[in-house]
């Protein structure tokens, strides 16, 4: 009897995801770690009174990136904000238990003199409530046999993991296909997460950790969303391409490859580490 799930001993040595981003992982997801929030505050001299500072949360940020991002706007030491969220009654779904991760809003945000971290928290959590909790996303995730937070958390998943807008849907599609298939979902990104870490090379030892955030191991979603993904993302989540594919792998920037069948996933992931060490050899 044929299957399209390979023994789980297997599995375990072949990625699913898109370890191939390494263009964008060197010049997006590295500079969005460091680039934190960049305070727009213009001094015009007399003539011209200071404009308030700005602060600028990209789309799959995760919460400590942007704690980070507000407690250099507000020129507060390291951990202020982090420590703040106790303190800062987030209007957050009792899926969360109080854990923001999801719902700090990739925006820009005036920073006022005067402003506290509470304030931006809440600022980021109330835009996420009116983006997510309104329709038509909370339809769109009922329609989908799950509740908001769920989709925020594979839409959070979905941002990690597609290497361009235009794979969001199928990213999505992937996610539903493994979860109704009973299958683990297998996502670098959740491990990432775990690790608190960027990067595309997973090993072995890798998806053997002990942790809720190993979709190796754990079947279903992880317990929190992974990231702050952007509306995008959540659309795609709410309304995932129409597809069967259980795999998929970026071989090189701009050529991100979806498939059902375990076999062609393997050439295409053998084609991924060919090029990976073609480009990681010593120049002669």
């Amino acid at each position: 009897m044929q299957t399209n799930t390979p023994p789980r001993s297997t599995t375990r040595t072949i990625r699913l995801t898109r370890r191939g981003r390494a263009a964008l992982v060197a010049t997006g997801a590295v500079v969005a770690g460091t680039a934190v929030a960049v305070p727009l505050l213009i001094l015009g001299g007399e003539e011209r009174p200071a404009k308030p500072a700005s602060l600028v949360i990209p789309e799959g940020w995760r919460a400590g990136q942007v704690y980070a991002a507000v407690d250099k706007v507000l020129a507060l030491p390291t951990g202020t904000t982090k420590k703040a969220v106790s303190r800062a009654r987030l209007k957050l779904p009792n899926d969360a238990q109080g854990n923001p991760e999801g719902y700090l809003f990739p925006a820009t945000y005036p920073v006022p003199e005067g402003t506290t971290p509470e304030k931006v928290l809440a600022t980021m959590v109330d835009t996420a409530n009116k983006k997510f909790h309104g329709a038509p996303i909370a339809a769109g995730a009922q329609r989908n046999a799950m509740n908001v937070y769920q989709a925020v958390t594979i839409a959070s998943i979905v941002q990690a993991e597609a290497a361009t807008k235009t794979d969001m849907g199928k990213v999505a599609r992937v996610v539903f296909n493994r979860l109704e298939r009973g299958m683990p979902l297998q996502m670098d990104s959740t491990i990432n997460y775990a690790l608190n870490r960027h990067t595309l090379r997973t090993t072995l030892g890798d998806t053997r950790i002990d942790s809720p955030y190993n979709s190796y191991q754990r079947m279903g979603l992880p317990p929190t969303p992974i990231d702050n993904p952007g509306e995008q993302a959540v659309r795609a989540a709410i309304n995932p391409t129409p597809g069967d594919w259980l795999y998929f792998v970026t071989v090189k920037p701009g050529d991100t490859r979806f498939t059902s069948d375990y076999a062609q996933h393997q050439r295409n992931v053998a084609e991924f580490n060919a090029r990976q060490r073609s480009q990681s050899s010593p120049a002669r």
